[in-house]
C-alpha cells in the first residue's frame, strides 16, 4: 500500500501544506486599561491555531503560543485594535556586554531589558564591542578626561 500511495500523492493536484511549529509570539502593545487588556486578549484568541495567550499590561506585553505566524498575529492585533503593535524588541538586560550604549538602552523598556540591537544593524556598533576594543576606543576620546592628550 505504500507505493500506492506515493503514487497518488506524486500525481494528484492538491499540494501539501507544511505543518507550522509551535512558538512563542511576544507583542509590544500599549495597555492603558482592564478594557484594553480585554480587547486585546479577545483579538487574539480567536486565531487558529492559538493554544494560549497571556497579557502583562505592566509590561505593555502580549505573548501568543501557538502553531501562528508572528507577522499575522501583529497584524490582527493592529487590525482589531487600533493600537500600534510590533514584535518585542527587548531582550534581558544580561545580553549585552554594555547595556547603555547608545541604541541599546532605552528608557521605555520594562525594568532587567535593553533594546535588542542585534536585530537592528544601524544601532552603536559599541553594543557589539569587546571589552579590549571598549579599551582602545576610549583612551582617545575626547569625552574621557583621562584619555591621552599627544596631538
Amino acid at each position: 500500500m505504500g507505493a500506492l500511495d506515493r503514487l497518488s500523492h506524486m500525481f494528484s493536484s492538491k499540494k501539501l501544506k507544511r505543518r507550522r511549529q509551535l512558538q512563542t509570539v511576544e507583542v509590544k502593545v500599549k495597555m492603558d486599561c482592564e478594557g484594553c487588556e480585554k480587547k486585546i486578549r479577545h483579538s487574539v484568541e480567536g486565531m487558529k491555531g492559538v493554544t494560549q495567550v497571556e497579557v502583562e499590561p505592566k509590561q505593555s506585553k502580549l505573548t501568543v503560543i501557538g502553531y501562528v505566524d508572528p507577522n499575522k498575529v501583529v497584524s490582527r492585533v493592529r487590525h482589531r485594535t487600533g493600537k500600534r503593535a510590533e514584535l518585542w524588541p527587548y531582550v534581558p538586560y544580561d545580553v549585552y556586554a554594555h547595556p547603555y550604549a547608545p541604541g541599546v538602552y532605552d528608557k521605555r523598556a520594562p525594568p532587567g531589558y535593553v533594546r535588542n540591537a542585534a536585530e537592528d544593524p544601524r544601532l552603536s556598533q559599541l553594543a557589539h564591542a569587546s571589552s579590549t576594543e571598549v579599551r582602545y576606543t576610549t583612551a582617545f576620546s575626547d569625552e574621557n578626561p583621562a584619555a591621552c592628550a599627544v596631538m
